[in-house]
């Protein structure tokens, strides 16, 4: 992260290659790893311990929306940036470093992967494609609005925009008009950003070379979000290997290089972007951030393990222990990616991400010393 942000602080990278690092790990990387790791896991996984995966499912899935309605109650956001704040302070980022963390500490056992995969399963099969949905509704309701303004006038943008199909697909710059204040495509968003102007990027049309002059069929439903949310290959890969997994599937042991090879891009190159991000913001540390970083690393952790002995773990303190850690990490770095990669609640996302991987070096110690107090008391 340290090495991504110096190459931003002096502009190794460009943005066009910042967003290519995101796309890189958002549709290829990241989506190849959650496959791989989730599709080795069997239906006896759930059912090995049907308490610690309802803890994990109910637990991390509503500390997810709860952050999000906290976002919008207390410091007034809309649905869109709120979302992204639950991206990141309600999603552990438990696909790296869930092992590095919990591995020296337990070590490597079935126990182990066993909690590391269902938090995982949880947060990248659940709350990604809902962050997604929710992303999804938001711009449309910000589209919707901004339709019915007829004083929207907009801004003037040549943009590229492809035609044909195949061999005979042909470029060229097209003048159109954005209209205010809507997420825009990539190629609108550069265009604006050539005149000092950034803006939100649409979720739903983000690959579309031109959209701003063409209608849209109205996404009233939560389906319709959902829908369009799970289409993006970072939620698609891990439901698709979910259902592979429930139904019995099984990939062979042939493929899994194939997939290993591509997935060990991820990780660093997440946390390569992540620097990156950090390093094309102010950095400042606000109530919000402090909330978020609250949030993540003492008030979620904190309602896992009451959960937990409310429902009788008691007798397996270390079980407990390792689900607090799992759920209690530093934000999901595919929070901030796509907090980059749509330029929705950048600011105080990144600063959220880095107050909090800071502060996670006092958490983690605090919860290891607090958690065998707690199993001597309730044990």
């Amino acid at each position: 992260m340290l090495l991504g942000y110096l190459c931003g602080k002096f502009y190794f990278f460009d943005n066009d290659q910042r967003q290519g690092l995101n796309k890189l790990v958002l549709d290829i990387a990241l989506p190849a790893a959650l496959f791989i790791s989730i599709v080795k896991a069997t239906r006896s996984m759930f059912a090995q311990d049907i308490v610690l995966t309802l803890i994990s499912i109910i637990g991390v899935t509503g500390l997810f929306m709860l952050s999000f309605f906290l976002d919008k109650l207390f410091f007034h956001r809309n649905t869109q940036q709120a979302a992204v704040c639950a991206l990141i302070a309600g999603s552990p980022t438990i696909g790296f470093l869930g092992f590095a963390v919990l591995d020296p500490i337990y070590g490597n056992n079935v126990t182990t992967n066993l909690v590391i995969g269902i938090v995982s399963i949880v947060v990248n099969a659940i709350t990604i494609p809902l962050g997604l949905a929710l992303i999804n509704k938001g711009q449309d309701k910000v589209r919707q609005k901004a339709a019915s303004n007829s004083n929207n006038k907009g801004t003037q943008v040549k943009v590229d925009q492809v035609s044909g199909k195949g061999t005979h697909k042909t470029k060229q710059k097209v003048m159109v008009t954005v209209p205010d204040d809507v997420p825009v495509t990539d190629a609108e968003a550069k265009a604006l950003e050539e005149k000092g102007i950034k803006r939100e990027i649409d979720l739903a049309h983000a690959e579309i070379a031109n959209h701003a002059n063409t209608a849209h069929k109205p996404m009233n439903s939560t389906l319709k979000s959902v829908l369009n949310a799970v289409k993006q290959p970072v939620a698609a890969a891990p439901l698709l290997a979910v259902i592979f997994v429930l139904i019995g599937i099984k990939i062979p042991d042939s493929w899994a290089p194939t997939f290993d090879l591509i997935a060990k891009a991820n990780a660093g190159v997440a946390v390569l972007a992540a620097g990156l991000a950090l390093s094309t913001v102010k950095f400042s540390i606000d109530k919000e951030v402090i909330w978020n970083t609250f949030f993540r690393l003492f008030l979620t952790p904190a309602i896992i393990v009451a959960a937990a002995y409310i429902c009788g773990m008691g007798s397996d303190p270390e079980k407990i222990s390792m689900l607090c850690l799992a759920t209690g990490l530093p934000p999901a770095f595919s929070g901030i990616i796509i907090s980059s990669r749509y330029n929705i609640y950048v600011k105080e996302g990144a600063s959220s991400v880095a107050v909090s991987t800071v502060v996670f070096a006092v958490s983690c110690i605090f919860w290891i010393w607090l958690l065998p107090i707690l199993a001597h008391m309730f044990g």
